[in-house]
């Protein structure tokens, strides 16, 4: 098999420094032997006997069962080099470009930062422009990884963009107001004025070929107005070094277009492990990566000594997917070698040659049936709250495939998810922690603590296979949830609102590559998240192509007016803004709700292709499947009174109320439907519970699993919902923290100090059986009832706050291009 993906790999692993990625590695390594105790018996171990194969074995989770000869750490290697810009650096200088009449950027000392200030002095065709350079010794680009720079932004401010080497004659306009040869990664920049670090790749270039040194490394950002870029630092992380703490190890690569586990050694090298075949044969599945390409990598594969693959590779664009059949071995022991040599003239003398396998997974030849553990799929509907699907009840049939999902299976009338938004919702359920818990919100990349597993991480150190297919990298390497995934995508090549469709069929080429049993996936696509531009068979199904065209204007006006774009300010915002831009509130949200009902149908269109295949392939039967969203959201409260001043508090039902339908034919009687309060900070408590895996002591929620199953032991309860954000600066938490107790709501404000009377009610009271959609507050009506949510809910915040010790904050990673412009097509950045 050539392997299931291709393309250029445009993106990169979270990086900050190499002290900082070597910490993260060190402790994805350290919990994946952490959970090595839950392996199936007679997985194996060092010094234990073969490792059998009851479940895929991961060969890179067994490196302390490994024979590792070779992979030597080279003694010298390339440091990373670091300019910081709290001191004068008079070796970075401006960019001037080639356009007559157009003047280079004024670059000058602030503070700490270097600061790019973008004036109408710098206009050149297309908008304005301007950089920094340095000169560089003449070295190879491809000795380099990484370029990490620390920037914060303000104004129209659009990308940053690294460019390599300076023309040798000027005079001649090119790429109009640039003088450089070559064009590397461009990276959007965030302009609210936040530090962030952007990630570009060091070897991603077209570089030109007349000249293979690298001469002069070369910022520049661009801008629709005056703006201005303070550059704090820039590093460069040379390749091999991110290796060279460790003979062998995991990481997590990227090539294809996705990002992949893999098990990295220094060449020449090798890998060996006495492995025990079932008797019904088996296959070894991998993928082989190198870092460069001027330095080919041969991979050789054996058993016993005998030689069974062998290939030599130097694309490090790609991966090779490659799959060994061991059906020769049947009921016997063998030696299992993964090996690796440097392959090109002269290689042997480069010091630090890393190779790599990607999920290098050894299966058994399945045989079907409903005694091995279930397959794992948890498909999430990016922002499809419950309120807009037939299955509960809404007036359009927007959702007949998860109509009958629920006759095969049970639903949860009212779930809710933990918190509004992407990031703290699926790090929560994904954790089975609190968004309190899991230190809140500090930046775009912040990533989970430290000692939280994810569930990818427990079922994957269990024996399941593992793999994440998202369009939302919130929900990907942004939050660290790569940790335990073998193969991860977040970002699709077509429009967000159709990325259900190459989602899935980024799934069956994973399992057709990949076919061992049992596996755990996570879909999060995001057709039901603006820009709401479904394909057909339902597009123009509620709103027609001039009504849409319509709709577009109205969102342009709307962000106009606003001084914002996208429609999440547009949705929040009071009839005046609607009347001063002369726009109907009333036809807006109309149309809102059309295109919001088409993106879902068609999210509903695809969940009805996936499981009609899992049927056909006879995977169903033995398949976990839940059905979610991580939030809801807005286009129902549009025709509502809104005051921008006001909170809506987090179980507004539009909000997070999110369809729950389970179904594993196997194990689950169908047509359950369940009115308990649940919530989804109970997912992985139930994936545990119906797996038959441990459940680690520090989960906040409760398994599902007694109510599944008609057993006794669901203990009511209510449901508890928080998002807080964190101060840079004071690391103070402020935010809200919620509760939904039978009939009442109560939404608790969480501030880093006394806002004072002018801020208004520090708790809000709903009534949801007369007020669902919570409207109005009762806090003056009814004290008592304030008083008593408010202890409880400072209670539980102080109890949060306490269990949030026990996990150590990681540092934010750098955002690379393609996690930003997936962000930007959802319209979270402009």
């Amino acid at each position: 098999m050539e392997g299931f993906y291709s393309g250029r790999a445009n993106g990169g692993i979270m990086a900050e420094t190499l002290e900082v990625l070597m910490l993260r590695r060190l402790s994805l390594l350290l919990l994946s032997l952490a959970f090595l105790a839950c392996q199936p018996s007679g997985s194996g171990s060092a010094g234990s006997g073969p490792l059998s194969i009851q479940q895929p074995l991961h060969l890179e989770e067994h490196l302390d069962a490994a024979r590792i000869e070779g992979s030597e750490i080279p003694q010298e290697l390339a440091k990373e080099v670091a300019w910081r810009f709290d001191e004068p650096r008079p070796a970075w200088k401006p960019v001037v470009p080639l356009v007559p009449g157009v003047a280079p950027a004024k670059v000058s000392q602030e503070g700490d930062a270097l600061r790019i200030q973008l004036g109408e002095e710098t206009r050149y065709r297309r908008g304005l422009g301007g950089g920094i350079y340095v000169d560089l010794p003449g070295w190879s680009y491809q000795d380099w990884a990484w370029i990490v720079v620390r920037a914060r932004a303000s104004g129209p401010a659009g990308t940053l963009t690294a460019w390599y080497n300076l023309r040798k004659e000027h005079g001649e306009e090119f790429y109009e107001y640039t003088p450089f040869l070559s064009r590397g990664e461009a990276a959007t920049l965030v302009t609210d004025g936040s530090v962030q670090s952007y990630l570009l790749r060091a070897d991603w270039t077209n570089w030109w070929e007349g000249d293979p040194a690298w001469r002069q490394l070369g910022l520049m950002v661009d801008a629709s107005g005056p703006a201005a870029v303070e550059i704090l630092s820039v590093t460069l992380i040379p390749k091999e070094a991110k290796y060279a703490k460790a003979s062998a190890g995991v990481t997590t690569e990227p090539r294809d277009r996705l990002y992949r586990r893999a098990l990295y050694a220094h060449a020449p090298a090798t890998l060996s492990w006495r492995i025990r075949v079932p008797s019904q044969g088996g296959r070894l599945d991998v993928g082989l990566g190198v870092l460069r390409d001027d330095i080919p990598v041969n991979f050789r594969i054996t058993a016993d000594g005998s030689p069974l693959f062998e290939e030599t590779w130097a694309d490090r664009e790609h991966w090779a997917q490659r799959s060994i059949d061991l059906s020769r071995f049947a009921s016997k022991t063998i030696a299992l070698a993964l090996e690796a040599r440097p392959g090109g003239k002269d290689v042997a003398e480069r010091p630090g040659t890393v190779a790599l396998w990607a999920a290098p997974t050894v299966s058994g030849v399945s045989t079907g049936g409903g005694s091995r553990p279930p397959n794992v799929i948890l498909y999430v509907i990016d922002a499809g709250g419950a309120e807009y699907t037939s299955a509960y009840g809404y007036n359009r049939r927007t959702t007949p495939n998860l109509e009958r999902l629920a006759t095969e299976g049970a639903l949860f009338e009212n779930a809710y998810s933990n918190s509004t938004w992407s990031k703290p919702s699926t790090t929560s359920f994904m954790t089975g922690l609190h968004h309190t818990v899991l230190g809140g919100y500090r930046n775009a990349s912040d990533p989970i603590p430290d000692g939280a597993p994810t569930m990818a991480e427990i079922l994957h150190g269990a024996g399941w296979q593992t793999a994440v297919f998202t369009s939302n990298a919130w929900c990907g390497t942004m939050s660290g949830l790569e940790r335990g995934v073998d193969v991860l995508r977040e970002s699709i090549e077509g429009p967000n609102s159709a990325s259900s469709a190459e989602l899935n069929a980024d799934f069956w080429r994973w399992r057709d590559a990949y076919p061992g049993r049992p596996y755990w996936v996570h879909f999060q696509s995001t057709d039901v998240h603006w820009p709401w531009e479904p394909v057909p068979p339902v597009a123009g199904l509620w709103l027609s192509a001039e009504r849409r065209a319509a709709f577009y204007e109205m969102e342009r006006k709307i962000g106009v007016a606003s001084g914002s774009l996208g429609r999440a300010w547009a949705l929040r915002a009071p009839h005046q803004v609607f009347e001063k831009a002369g726009i109907d509130r009333k036809a807006y949200f109309d149309a809102v709700r059309d295109a919001y009902d088409e993106a879902m149908a068609f999210a509903d269109l695809q969940l009805g292709y996936l499981v009609a295949q899992l049927k056909a392939r006879g995977e169903w039967d033995n398949t976990l499947l839940i059905v979610t969203a991580d939030h809801g959201d807005w286009p129902g409260l549009g025709l509502f009174d809104s005051d921008p001043a006001a909170r809506d508090p987090y179980f507004n039902p539009y909000l997070t109320r999110v369809p729950l339908v389970v179904v594993w034919p196997a194990k689950i009687d169908p047509g359950q439907r369940f009115r308990d309060l649940v919530s989804l900070i109970d997912l992985l408590p139930t994936v545990l519970d119906l797996t038959d895996q441990p459940r680690p002591d520090h989960l906040q929620g409760l398994s599902l699993a007694p109510l599944l199953l008609g057993r006794s032991g669901w203990p009511p309860r209510p449901v508890i919902l928080d998002e807080m954000n964190v101060d840079p600066k004071t690391g103070e938490i402020s935010g809200a923290i919620e509760i939904v107790d039978g009939r009442w709501g109560a939404s608790l404000a969480i501030a880093q100090k006394d806002p004072g009377p002018e801020a208004g009610p520090r708790l809000l009271l709903y009534d949801l059986w007369n007020d669902p959609y919570c409207r109005h507050s009762l806090h003056e009506e009814w004290p008592d009832l304030v008083q008593k949510y408010t202890g409880l809910l400072e209670r539980q915040f102080r109890e949060y706050r306490t269990l949030a010790k026990k996990f150590k904050p990681r540092t934010a990673g750098a955002l690379d291009p393609r996690q930003l412009e997936t962000l930007k097509s959802l319209g979270y950045i402009g």
